[in-house]
């Protein structure tokens, strides 16, 4: 057994918890149709009734599947979704999840991730996952700021921290795979400051020159940086204000994981912080739209409320 096929197995028996006779569908797209046929393949090792469909790239992360499948995604035990584009904060996975559906998403996920940061240990992921997200139920006001220049305060108050422990055993649970992460959704209209980002968001790759975002009032009011911007400024195009709406603050837990310019990777890197833009419906906010990007933040401090929870890329708990 080869590296991929360990890290499929893990996703499907450690992650999933897949039992013998349950209905899998494994959805993917062109670019990740080899890591879809793993994941199916491992299902089908594990004894489910394992299915596999591919579906037209999306053009968006966070636009709607065919609705044929987003019926039928509610039909099933489980789900694994890797595509090229997020299938995370949609309708379709948020009403297969209300139905009972476990499902893991696996967004533009590489084969360097796979077999590196699906390798990790989850249970202790998810215990420093659920610690960091109960401090963020309890907070107030979280405050970022990074060598690089990010000065940005947001409120929390009235809401719930989630963690992504990888872990997707129960009815309705969700999650990242490669997991690894605490975050919630700010109050809209709470954001305020400069975020000045320096790992990566969306599909930039590692990022040449920082990309600069002013917020006012919860939402980014201009954009600048250097050459890299203009995939940015492409991916939220026509979606009007709603996807410059600060969605979500994340801080990463794993420590397989590996700054490599992949949001889905870096955003889980033990000592990072991320600032999301654009939809937070999943995760208990009020803005749905067909865009979310994660801003990736290295060597950041976080305080919430009065307690320093990291200290340049250092976390102190």
């Amino acid at each position: 057994m080869n590296a991929l096929e360990k890290a499929a197995r893990i996703a499907v028996r450690d992650c999933m918890a897949v039992k013998k006779g349950e209905m899998a569908l494994v959805i993917t797209d062109e670019p990740l149709r080899k890591i879809g046929r793993l994941l199916w393949q491992a299902c089908r090792h594990a004894g489910a009734e394992a299915i596999l469909t591919e579906i037209i790239p999306r053009k968006t992360s966070g636009e709607e599947p065919p609705a044929a499948l987003a019926a039928f995604m509610k039909k099933v035990d489980l789900m694994l979704i890797p595509t090229s584009k997020s299938m995370s904060h949609t309708d379709a996975r948020r009403s297969a999840c209300r139905a009972g559906v476990r499902c893991a998403t696996l967004p533009g996920i590489t084969e360097d991730t796979m077999r590196r940061a699906l390798n990790a240990n989850y249970k202790k992921i998810a215990r420093l996952s659920q610690r960091i997200s109960q401090i963020l139920t309890r907070g107030s006001v979280a405050h970022i700021t990074t060598p690089a220049g990010t000065d940005v305060h947001m409120s929390l108050v009235g809401r719930r921290g989630y963690p992504d422990t990888g872990l997707v055993h129960k009815p309705g649970d969700f999650s990242n795979l490669p997991a690894g992460e605490a975050y919630l959704a700010p109050v809209e209209g709470s954001a305020q400051g400069i975020i000045v980002i320096d790992g990566c968001i969306g599909e930039t790759g590692l990022l040449k020159k920082t990309i600069v975002l002013q917020v006012k009032d919860g939402f980014v009011t201009k954009i600048s940086g250097g050459a890299q911007v203009e995939i940015l400024r492409r991916a939220i195009r026509g979606l009007g204000k709603p996807a410059r709406n600060i969605a979500e603050l994340g801080i990463g837990t794993n420590d397989r994981a590996r700054v490599v310019g992949s949001s889905l990777e870096d955003e889980k890197v033990l000592g990072t912080v991320h600032i999301a833009m654009g939809d937070n419906a999943s995760m208990g906010g009020k803005v749905s739209v067909a865009s979310h990007l994660d801003a990736i933040l290295l060597k950041p401090t976080l305080t919430i409320d009065d307690r320093l929870i990291m200290k340049d890329g250092h976390l102190l708990l």
